[in-house]
């Protein structure tokens, strides 16, 4: 690792060792100086222009980092990769914690954007975080499916400096020269977790604004796989008081195999952070997938119906529901916080109404046929007549969380 304030005196020849002087307010910048080095040194100096301190951290297998693996006999590239973006993140977390660093940029290609992805996965939402990539766009999309980073495709290859790649990382350091860290407030209310899809927008807008009347407020994630896993970081983190999971439809993608699914451990984190969660079905009625051309053939005589241009929802059968309760109820009963289920009697989603594309009442009584088999008989189960977007579902839900937010708690002392 080495650390530059002086670049016309310095940045000839990056001193991969150095850590003499301490910054403050610094851009780290990561990257693997053997392939990217003549890139990190313009970087360094257009930063340095900008009254930046720079703090670089040398990634590749002959750094600094990768000395000690290569002694302890670390021989697959993959591995000593793994390794490295360990102990950078390690250290780079440690030294954002203490003030000196401000904002992260990575330059970097394919295997470098990826460690770049796993160096930052602990750094706090919001903190700034560029890459300046050549990887191909469906490993930048991965990453960005959970890390709030900014990405800047090259779309040519990073291999030295030419009038292409310096307008790049000239734009990179011009944004990158803006931005600071800044820790987010402390909240003054107690703040609520809230999975919205665009077919149950009426109820979640409903439970924002009785929430926010009852002085609590509102973070709403997409339930599209990637919203769910955000939602899931951010409640271990201890960033919100309660979940109002309105919209599961990601356990429906997980079990049956669509785009959407946010992996296995959704709907985990409030059960392990113990704070009250409320569950309800919201859009288990359909499955997500790409364009219309795109499904696979196993789903062709399905009930499909094209969102968008680019996404097709499938509607969930009985068997399918089932599963997604009893898988529901799985993850449910291991909670030892607040937990209930609500259930609308009358549909999932805008399209699973009466006369609806997707409606289908067997299907949904499946649902909660396999959650009763499968929750603790001590879970509250609310059957409300009524339609998930309807406003008395919304006033339920709202209530139940409000209560066990402001309720008193019991003194423990007596």
């Amino acid at each position: 690792m080495s650390i530059h304030n002086t670049p016309e005196k310095e940045l000839a020849e990056i001193d991969r060792s150095s850590r003499a002087i301490t910054p403050r307010d610094a851009v780290a910048i990561i990257a693997t100086l053997d392939t990217k080095g003549d890139e990190v040194r313009y970087v360094s100096a257009a930063l340095a222009a900008h009254g930046r301190s720079i703090v670089v951290f040398d990634i590749g297998t002959s750094g600094p980092f990768a000395k000690d693996h290569v002694l302890g006999g670390k021989a697959s590239p993959s591995e000593l990769l793994a390794e490295i973006s360990k102990d950078v993140g390690k250290e780079l977390t440690s030294r954002v914690h203490e003030g000196e660093i401000t904002a992260v940029l990575g330059i970097a290609g394919g295997k470098g954007s990826a460690a770049f992805g796993l160096i930052v996965s602990d750094l706090p939402y919001g903190f700034p975080k560029m890459l300046v990539s050549s990887a191909r766009p469906a490993l930048l999309a991965d990453l960005a499916r959970t890390n709030d980073l900014l990405l800047y495709s090259t779309l040519v290859d990073l291999f030295g400096l030419n009038t292409f790649t310096e307008a790049v990382l000239t734009n990179a350091t011009n944004a990158m020269a803006m931005m600071r860290f800044k820790p987010s407030r402390k909240m003054e209310h107690l703040i609520v977790a809230i999975t919205a899809f665009g077919v149950t927008t009426p109820a979640v807008s409903s439970c924002v604004s009785q929430l926010k009347r009852a002085g609590i407020d509102s973070v709403v994630f997409p339930a599209n796989g990637a919203g769910g896993q955000t939602m899931e970081k951010l409640i271990r983190e201890g960033h919100f008081d309660g979940v109002v999971d309105l919209t599961t439809t990601e356990l429906a993608d997980e079990f049956v195999g669509g785009t959407a699914s946010a992996g296995p451990y959704r709907m985990t984190a409030a059960s392990q952070r113990k704070i009250p969660q409320l569950i309800a079905p919201g859009a288990i009625d359909m499955v997500n997938f790409g364009s219309l051309s795109s499904m696979p053939t196993k789903f062709q005589d399905r009930i499909l119906f094209a969102h968008t241009p680019f996404t097709t929802v499938m509607r969930t059968t009985p068997y399918e529901n089932l599963n997604i309760g009893r898988l529901t109820a799985e993850k449910l009963s291991k909670a030892s916080g607040q937990v209930c289920v609500m259930w609308p009697k009358n549909g999932f989603s805008d399209y699973d109404r009466v006369d609806g594309i997707f409606s289908d009442p067997i299907a949904d009584q499946a649902w909660l046929k396999g959650l009763k088999e499968c929750l603790r008989p001590e879970i509250n189960i609310f059957e409300l007549d009524c339609h998930i977007n309807d406003p008395e579902f919304a006033e339920a839900a709202s209530a139940w969380m409000i209560d066990q937010l402001t309720k008193e708690k019991p003194n423990e002392n007596v």
